[in-house]
């Protein structure tokens, strides 16, 4: 067969949409700017760890994500589609949930009504206790959530890990697609922090986008596919998490990489060189 026969090699496979893509976004509070231009990848099935030391602005661009600031400039994208997050309630409407360091959750109630603070089920204008008790058992159990003694335990009576793993559970109940978590293993011991890393791992696996934002590099590179990192209110640097080790990261958190000179995506070639 001649060259000019050939078959026409089939067509590369497109990279998949990332669930969540941010462009460009800018946030100031009066004279102070907090974000420049950042740009941001969170695909589905895949742990994202966020990292930056303090003042970076993961906290801000965590909420911008979430709802609770609205950026000056910049697009967000889900599932392909430019959205507009005006706040928590329209974030939830897409699937996107937040579980803050404080956890939010109330300790003189009990896991179940904990979970359905603000979304209780109603039946004949009465609360359907046995609907709730069987969704809460159902999500902790496939989260394999098992060391609460009862769902009907006061949160008051949780270790930090078991609260961490409540509050994890309570914000993938509700058909969520992306879970911001913010902090997740700090204050906690060797094995609550197992526990909550285990969990997000398993949040992964059942096909969620997860932002893990934490200063916790041990546990970042433990539970992380994909790493960006923040220096200063710019994204200087995100990738396969295999790209990177340790020294990389602590150095483009702590002086945005390359000492000054233009940092580099894992991957690509070297500024000023050809691939």
């Amino acid at each position: 067969m001649s060259e000019e026969n050939q078959p026409a090699p089939p067509p590369k496979p497109a990279a998949a949409e990332p669930l969540l893509r941010l462009r460009g976004i800018d946030k100031h509070f009066g004279p102070v700017q907090a974000l420049y231009g950042v740009d941001l990848d969170l695909p589905a099935g895949q742990v994202t760890g966020l990292c930056g030391d303090n003042g970076a602005g993961k906290s801000v661009l965590t909420r911008c994500i979430a709802g609770v600031h609205q950026p000056d400039h910049g697009e967000i994208y889900f599932e392909g589609q430019p959205v507009h997050i005006r706040s928590a309630r329209d974030a939830a409407a897409l699937g996107i949930e937040t579980v803050y360091q404080d956890l939010a959750l109330a300790d003189n109630l009990d896991i179940v009504q904990n979970m359905f603070l603000g979304r209780e089920r109603l039946r004949r204008g009465m609360l359907n206790e046995d609907s709730m008790e069987r969704a809460a058992a159902e999500t902790l159990s496939g989260l394999r959530v098992t060391s609460v003694r009862s769902i009907r335990q006061p949160v008051a009576s949780l270790s930090g890990g078991q609260r961490q793993s409540v509050a994890v559970a309570k914000a993938v109940m509700w058909n969520s697609k992306l879970v911001l978590l913010d902090e997740p293993t700090a204050a906690l011991g060797v094995v609550q922090t197992r526990m909550v890393l285990d969990l997000i791992l398993r949040l992964r696996d059942r096909g969620l986008a997860v932002m893990v934002i934490t200063h916790n590099l041990n546990d970042c590179f433990e539970v992380a596919d994909r790493l960006a990192v923040l220096h200063l209110g710019r994204m200087v640097v995100q990738g396969p998490a295999s790209d990177f080790d340790r020294q990389s990261v602590v150095e483009y958190m702590t002086t945005g990489g390359s000492r000054g000179r233009p940092v580099e995506q894992p991957g690509e070639a070297p500024v000023g060189k050809e691939a």
